[in-house]
């Protein structure tokens, strides 16, 4: 059996800005911008270049029960998880575009890791898994 996680919902406050951030200073590709008239909302997707697994589908909040969760995707937690194969390279990169580091880089047993927030005060960790880590192993058989 075969199978993957195809796209995460990121909810987010306005598709322009969001797509602004993604695109503009994280980086990231845009796959597809399509309008769905039918149900009166556009279909985003985004991802990282080079990126071989799950996109982000970036949700626009269309219910006041939904504005809650821009930025608060997982309660303050860290939410995603961006490696790289240069962190160094990728770390000036986001800073020179100006994304805000909460915590500076570290090294730690599974590789060099440090946190950012997007636009929203959503948690990412850039990460550069050591070769040996089981992730970064699984990553490479694909």
């Amino acid at each position: 059996m075969q199978q993957s996680i195809v796209h995460i919902a990121l909810v987010v406050r306005d598709y322009d800005e969001a797509i602004a951030f993604y695109v503009g200073k994280l980086g990231f590709e845009l796959l597809d911008d399509t309008w769905q008239p039918a149900q009166d909302k556009r279909w985003v997707v985004v991802a990282p270049p080079g990126g071989v697994g799950a996109t982000l589908l970036l949700a626009k909040a269309s219910k006041p029960e939904q504005q809650p969760f821009v930025g608060n995707q997982a309660g303050g937690r860290v939410f995603l998880f961006l490696n790289t194969d240069d962190f160094w390279r990728d770390y000036e990169r986001l800073r020179a575009n100006d994304v805000v580091f909460v915590r500076d880089p570290k090294e730690e047993e599974y590789g060099m890791v440090a946190v950012f927030e997007d636009l929203y005060g959503n948690l990412w960790d850039l990460l550069q898994l050591r070769p040996g880590h089981a992730i970064a192993a699984r990553n490479q058989h694909r």
